[in-house]
């Protein structure tokens, strides 16, 4: 009993490490295909000859549509967030007399943290999505392969613009709306209560709250964020199976995306 027992152990161990390697494949796959194409990215955005007329004409649709699309809402919801955010805290600090801290809480709030967060999220929703079902459909009709078979990589007319566009996207549109929540926070704390903070004197605070820490990885982050909101999007699309739809690619895309924005953002918050 004992000899019929002794086979079937390493039979049941090769199935358990099988199934643990599927499963470790399968949740990871995305990271992996995430890392490679930002490889494949920074490798051929160094090379002009990737950057042909039609490169470059898509770069300027897919930048002007993430800059048309994005920049009411972004406007709008620096407005709410000066409002609210740096009005309060503004309030709050010259009641206890610590106006010295205003622009170190409004840098730690605002610049390193919900500032790219929220535009990120605005980009993903407005751009990311819109990439995720464009891509998307190119997949599932199986014109990705077409273009393959005749000579074309979408990889290069496709991918590589839209990501670098949504990229520069994404840092002009959180230099908008910060300057925007802060000038509209300062507006609505004057026009709410008699302020002792100028705005020479709030402008300064803000100046010496910056280190070189934020002036190098403020750029990085925010274009990191968009330049992975474009391939979390892509990378949901080439993975769309023949009978999938924009119903099941949008909620898995945006997750994704959302995840992304978030870590990125930690990431680097960590860092500053």
């Amino acid at each position: 009993m004992s000899l019929a027992a002794e086979p079937r152990r390493p039979a049941a161990l090769r199935r358990l490490l099988a199934l643990l390697g599927r499963t470790t494949r399968r949740r990871v796959r995305f990271l992996l295909i995430l890392a490679a194409l930002s490889f494949g990215l920074f490798r051929e955005v160094l090379r002009p000859q990737a950057w042909r007329r039609t490169v470059r004409a898509e770069f300027r649709r897919v930048l002007k549509q993430s800059l048309g699309d994005g920049l009411w809402t972004v406007l709008l919801t620096a407005a709410l967030v000066g409002a609210a955010l740096v009005n309060q805290t503004l309030f709050w600090l010259s009641q206890t007399g610590e106006e010295a801290l205003i622009g170190s809480m409004l840098v730690n709030g605002l610049v390193r943290g919900i500032g790219p967060a929220l535009v990120g999220l605005i980009l993903l929703g407005r751009s990311g999505m819109a990439m995720l079902a464009g891509f998307g459909s190119l997949q599932v009709r199986g014109q990705m392969r077409a273009m393959e078979a005749q000579g074309l990589d979408p990889f290069l007319l496709l991918l590589l613009p839209g990501a670098f566009a949504l990229a520069l996207a994404c840092f002009t549109l959180t230099i908008i709306f910060i300057a925007v929540a802060l000038l509209t926070g300062f507006i609505t704390d004057t026009l709410l209560q008699p302020s002792t903070v100028t705005f020479g004197s709030f402008v300064d605070h803000m100046l010496k709250a910056l280190v070189l820490a934020d002036v190098v990885i403020f750029p990085i982050k925010t274009l990191g964020i968009g330049l992975l909101v474009a391939l979390s999007a892509a990378v949901t699309a080439f993975q769309a199976g023949p009978r999938m739809t924009a119903a099941d690619l949008l909620p898995q895309g945006f997750v994704r995306g959302v995840v992304v924005i978030i870590a990125v953002n930690v990431a680097f918050t960590l860092v500053t």
